[in-house]
């Protein structure tokens, strides 16, 4: 009876260890067809000739058809290659401004957690503050202090964007400060900055890759909300939020196709870059592992 009772306990585990790499492998997957399908909707904005999106007078507001599957603007321009386009620019503005916040985010958050005490509370003071104010208002603020256009813009964003993270790196290390391993390095000798290089900075690559994906929807929609408003990029770059604003002039006269389908696609690569931040996350941390 033990060694069946052992052989079934046996058996189980060897089950529950098969559905645990299988999730994960189907994470892997996902992220990975994630991935391909931002990178091919970013190519493929790169890769349309200007001249796809020029003026076109004689097919002016037509709405949605074979030749033009998204239809015409007032000016006759494609709204498909056009939104292609203004996608690949907001990801990039999301990409730079991303990776802007995160190294700023995560050295904050290693600043604050191994100074001292008082520069912990300054800097979680200022962490608070940021965080209490709307991030478009501060975005709007910063651009329009810094003449708009483009500079402007990634400097609103990446300015607003790395309070979460530093909060979240801040906590981390505190726990690791508090490990065994960490005071056996300190009364051998080793320096901060190598216990940082070595025991902090592995622990803390998990949480600096899933932020900063998780990071980059919240930039594009930043982006495409203020260029909207008017303060963010300049009307002649071709911009989801400036295609919006343009779009809006046109609802009332039954045009819903300039606003519907450009909406649509900003909304569904926001959630596709939302899913792949997710996904990452859980095959990159090692708790989800005993999950």
């Amino acid at each position: 009876m033990r060694q069946l009772k052992s052989y079934d306990g046996l058996e189980q585990k060897q089950w529950l260890q098969q559905i645990r790499f299988n999730t994960r492998t189907r994470s892997l997957v996902l992220t990975i067809v994630l991935c391909l399908m931002v990178l091919a909707a970013y190519g493929a904005g790169i890769l349309i000739p200007q001249e796809a999106a020029a003026a076109d007078f004689l097919h002016a507001k037509q709405p949605p058809s074979w030749q033009h599957l998204f239809g015409t603007d007032n000016l006759g321009r494609d709204i498909l290659m056009r939104t292609l386009k203004g996608m690949s620019v907001s990801v990039t503005v999301g990409i730079v401004a991303s990776c802007i916040s995160a190294v700023v985010g995560i050295l904050i958050g290693i600043a604050a957690a191994a100074g001292s005490r008082f520069w912990d509370g300054v800097i979680s003071w200022v962490i608070d503050l940021m965080m209490g104010i709307p991030h478009t208002v501060l975005i709007i603020l910063i651009s329009f202090a810094m003449g708009r256009g483009l500079r402007g813009l990634l400097a609103g964003i990446a300015a607003t964007h790395w309070t979460s993270l530093a909060r979240l790196i801040r906590g981390e290390v505190l726990q690791l400060r508090s490990r065994h391993y960490i005071a056996v390095s300190r009364r051998m000798g080793k320096s901060d900055c190598w216990i940082l290089i070595h025991h902090l900075l592995p622990h803390l690559v998990p949480q600096f890759l899933a932020g900063l994906i998780l990071m980059f929807p919240h930039a594009i929609l930043h982006e495409a909300s203020v260029s909207f408003l008017g303060y963010g990029l300049p009307p002649e770059q071709p911009a989801v939020g400036i295609i919006l604003a343009e779009s809006m002039t046109y609802l009332s006269s039954g045009m819903w196709w300039m606003a519907f389908f450009p909406g649509l696609l900003l909304v569904l690569t926001v959630w596709l870059i939302d899913r792949l931040g997710e996904n990452l996350r859980r095959v990159i941390d090692p708790y989800s592992a005993q999950k």
